[in-house]
């Protein structure tokens, strides 16, 4: 029994409806909300076990309501008893019971251990126990009743326990234990194995060896997670700023801790090299970095005395529920574009992680409860179309952040529109270079190759395409011995320039893109379909490639490759090389390289991007400016990072305050007379 009084008198109790079945994860979650209801409320709730094992009774009045035991000054014992009798009803919560571990049990009581810390111990080796603490005490009482069957089992030394040591030993979670390991969902704070039976090999893209599993999370589970983000807003919104902040930096300080950790399980699930990984990592930080300092950008705005005696401010507040769905291209950096800053502005936070390689997300997970972070304040839900739909659909959600390819961006953005919610949408990365007659060789043929085969391509800042002013003749041959220098390998390799792509279907649609370009008239000047790498012959690996006299009516240059080919087109003039970047759909931004002031300017002016690289590739801005990208490469109002990231996950209360003895209409002095008539007009 959980007793709970308040002082505080209510004319009328609050109301609070039992949980609708599913809602919790567990019989721990149930108690934990019961709890949080009790302690915010002045309620005393009866918990109490069935004699059947299976249910769980929760005392609450007729009607649903649970009761509220505090006692009123004027109120006699027997109309208390009568309510008590007549009020009183139980609402039961299933959980199921096993009896398979009474070793463990007698070994860990007789050790001096509770038993919700056996119950702990005992799902640390098995993650799939269904049992609960009320099966630990039916152990204990048949001991105690003479079960000889169990009494006459010798209780083990503590040094001599090999099985207590092995399970006291334990010190990962359980779904780590699993071979292959079961990526779990984040809900409530705690990370729960989906109850899906459904899930998804994650392949390590150079091995074709299963790195970990990620489940089919059901919509129950979505549900579960929305609420307990939906019902830490209200605690987290009140947190001061500068409480959050020092979350964000204790949790800055975990990722540079662990970015080993993270950098291999990227390598192992994406295929890029450790260099790229570690490169993913950092450039998120940055944005948790940004976070860290986000006090004094959320500030409003004051005006005093617009009328006699009358203020009039603005103040940024948070939106309640929000949520990022992901792609795969940077496991770690678009995570971090999206949760820190949310959080931080005093949101929760429902993370959909690419299912392609999700480990970075829940490692980073790890590190913000590690850090501080509440319970429900941020939540991991893993799956596709179907939670991408829910996700879209759910009323409690208020915003919705996306990183993808362009369909399923689109989609995203209609559907969640539609329901009313604010969204941004990144898409596409068909990225353009203009090369000018006058740019110098080395400099551009360094950063034509890393820009368009780094990462094998698999980015939304890769330089994919290449329009050469004035031809191609004088750059062919030793920009095709440059690409011809990188060393494809497996991402752990410490020599390595170029990993595997992501999967073999991805292969396969970037050799069908090669094909067609080569059917319509183009010309391969440097093939990296066939390459073998010894010990790795299933890998999904694609060398550098390059593709010359690409005309804008081919496949390849219409849709986006994610891969490691270079397009290489000719215009005669700077002005035409601009109006093909232009007419392109999918670009992120576009660079120029040059030695001439003036046409840096001409083309800083009249490229149609949101960003603009000068003699350097696509430029990732730091979190303070926003990542802009230009329609339909972007499709929302706000964009990423900076103000705009701010402004997306907040909205603005404006307030009109009079602070003195409000006068009537007649006494009331001539200024605020006029101010009031404004307002009765409006």
């Amino acid at each position: 029994m959980m007793d709970i009084q308040s002082s505080t008198e209510f004319s009328e109790p609050p109301q609070m409806l039992p949980p609708p079945p599913g809602t919790f994860v567990d019989r721990e979650e149930l108690i934990q909300y019961v709890g949080d209801f009790a302690v915010s409320q002045g309620y005393v709730v009866t918990i109490k076990q069935s004699k059947r094992d299976r249910v769980v009774n929760l005392g609450c009045d007729r009607g649903g309501v649970y009761r509220s035991r505090r006692k009123s000054g004027d109120e006699s014992s027997g109309e208390r008893t009568r309510q008590r009798k007549t009020g009183s009803r139980l609402t039961n919560c299933p959980f199921e019971a096993v009896e398979s571990e009474v070793l463990l049990i007698k070994e860990m009581t007789e050790a001096g251990m509770k038993p919700r810390q056996i119950l702990k111990r005992l799902r640390q080796s098995n993650p799939d126990l269904l049992s609960t603490p009320k099966h630990v005490y039916n152990v204990k009482a048949k001991l105690r009743q003479g079960n000889m069957t169990v009494k006459n089992i010798k209780s083990l030394c503590h040094e001599k326990s090999a099985v207590r040591n092995n399970c006291l030993a334990v010190n990962e979670p359980s779904w780590r234990q699993r071979n292959p390991p079961r990526v779990p969902n984040l809900i409530g704070g705690r990370f729960v194995d989906s109850t899906s039976l459904v899930s998804i090999d994650i392949l390590n893209p150079a091995t074709q060896l299963v790195v970990s599993q990620v489940p089919i999370t059901t919509n129950e589970e979505l549900k579960a997670a929305v609420f307990a983000a939906k019902r830490a807003f209200s605690l987290w919104r009140n947190t001061p700023i500068t409480t959050r902040q020092r979350i964000m930096f204790k949790f800055q300080e975990l990722i540079r801790r662990d970015i080993d950790k993270i950098a291999m399980s990227i390598t192992n699930e994406h295929g890029k090299t450790l260099k790229d990984a570690y490169g993913d990592v950092l450039r998120g930080l940055e944005v948790v970095e940004h976070a860290c300092g986000l006090g004094s950008l959320q500030t409003g705005e004051f005006v005093p005395n617009i009328s006699s005696g009358i203020d009039t401010y603005s103040i940024r507040e948070p939106l309640g529920v929000c949520a990022g769905i992901c792609s795969f291209d940077f496991p770690a950096m678009i995570p971090l574009w999206m949760f820190p800053i949310a959080i931080t502005c005093g949101n929760t936070f429902i993370l959909k992680p690419s299912e392609k390689d999700p480990g970075a997300s829940v490692m980073l997970a790890e590190l913000a409860i590690e850090a501080g972070l509440p319970s429900g304040v941020l939540n991991i839900i893993h799956g596709t179309n179907d939670i991408v739909n829910a996700i879209c659909d759910d009323d409690d959600v208020k915003a919705i952040s996306f990183v993808g390819s362009i369909p399923v961006g689109t989609y995203v953005y209609a559907r969640a529109s539609a329901n009313g919610k604010r969204i941004q949408s990144n898409v596409g990365a068909k990225n353009h270079a203009i090369v000018m007659p006058d740019a110098s060789m080395d400099a551009t043929l360094i950063a034509l190759t890393a820009a368009g085969f780094g990462a094998a391509g698999q980015k939304c800042t890769s330089l994919s395409a290449v329009v050469f002013v004035g031809g191609f003749n004088q750059w062919e041959d030793k920009l095709v011995e440059r690409a011809k220098e990188l060393k494809v390998n497996i991402g752990t390799a410490s020599d390595t320039d170029l990993g595997p792509v992501i999967s073999k279907q991805a292969k396969e649609h970037i050799c069908k893109l090669i094909q067609t370009s080569m059917e319509c008239g183009a010309r391969l000047v440097l093939d990296g379909r066939n390459i073998l790498i010894p010990g790795l012959e299933y890998g999904n690996f694609i060398g550098p490639t390059i593709v010359c006299d690409v005309t804008v009516n081919m496949d390849c240059y219409k849709e986006e490759i994610i891969g490691p080919v270079l397009l290489c087109l000719q215009a005669d003039s700077i002005e035409e090389a601009i109006d093909i970047v232009n007419k392109n759909k999918c670009s992120n931004g576009a660079s120029i390289f040059t030695t001439s002031g003036v046409a840096a300017r001409k083309f800083q002016t009249e490229v149609e991007v949101g960003q603009v690289g000068i003699n350097v590739p696509i430029p990732v801005p730091l979190p303070f400016s926003s990542f802009t990208s230009s329609k339909p490469s972007f499709a929302g109002d706000l964009n990423f990072d900076g103000k705009s990231g701010i402004q997306f996950y907040t909205h603005i209360k404006t307030v009109t305050q009079q602070w003195k003895n409000l006068l009537g209409r007649d006494e009331a002095p001539p200024g605020c007379t006029r101010f009031l008539e404004v307002i009765m007009d409006i």
